[in-house]
């Protein structure tokens, strides 16, 4: 999966698109952040709504510098 993310000094990263079965979606907005544990991994989650108006979770761990993306459903 390719994602391109802002890093700015001072401010929280910030997803701008995924690409999704080799198809790119523009992030819209993202609704909700936070922090999680899992194990001894700390993981930083992004509720986010594509442009197409479809929400997607994105979880980075920073330990392994890898991404997953989770879709949910907006009904």
């Amino acid at each position: 999966m390719r994602i391109a993310v802002l890093f700015q000094p001072g401010a929280r990263a910030r997803p701008v698109w995924f690409e999704l079965n080799r198809r790119q979606h523009r992030i819209a907005r993202t609704t909700y952040f936070w922090k999680d544990r899992i194990g001894g991994a700390s993981l930083l989650h992004f509720a986010v709504v594509t442009e197409e108006d479809a929400l997607y979770e994105l979880v980075y761990n920073p330990e392994e510098q890898s991404w997953m993306l989770y879709p949910h459903a907006t009904e």
